[in-house]
């Protein structure tokens, strides 16, 4: 049997998420000045994941959250993103890096800039992890099945 996937691509031409986010509304909304590229998967790659995204200005990355087991890094490579944490602001520019250790400091970047902000994203795809976002109501939980599930702090799932 052969493998079909490409050895190598230009990030850039690596099509783009159909679906912008997994969050249940009103959070879906948000995440509309995000772009994201699956480079990971196109790879077949599956102990780690590799995003290229660009976030609009207005964008953000994500929600401040954390996650329970994942840990997560990112690389700027263009642009100049504010980086949003619980314990304070910072802005990045190219060639900043940032590592966000499981359960460690909630994070998201913001794009406050009149221009694109590009970066890639690498996280792991260890199983059984959560995501907490404390400024939100809402908590994900990574099913058996890969997909996250959303409810409210309380338990109460998104319709």
């Amino acid at each position: 049997m052969t493998d079909t996937r490409p050895l190598a691509i230009a990030a850039e031409d690596a099509p783009p998420r159909q679906k912008p986010s997994n969050y249940p509304e009103p959070f879906f909304s948000r995440m509309g000045g995000r772009q994201k590229r699956a480079l990971g998967d196109i790879f077949g790659l599956k102990n780690f994941g590799v995003n290229l995204t660009r976030l609009l200005p207005g964008g953000e990355s994500a929600l401040l959250h954390r996650h329970s087991r994942q840990d997560e890094f990112i690389y700027i490579l263009a642009g100049t993103p504010t980086l949003v944490t619980d314990a304070g602001e910072l802005l990045l520019g190219p060639g900043h890096c940032a590592g966000f250790p499981a359960q460690g400091v909630a994070h998201q970047l913001v794009n406050r800039s009149d221009a694109d902000v590009v970066y890639l994203e690498i996280g792991d795809r260890t199983p059984g992890d959560a995501g907490s976002y404390p400024d939100d109501d809402l908590v994900a939980v990574m099913g058996a099945d890969g997909a996250w599930h959303f409810t409210h702090k309380d338990g109460t799932p998104y319709q």
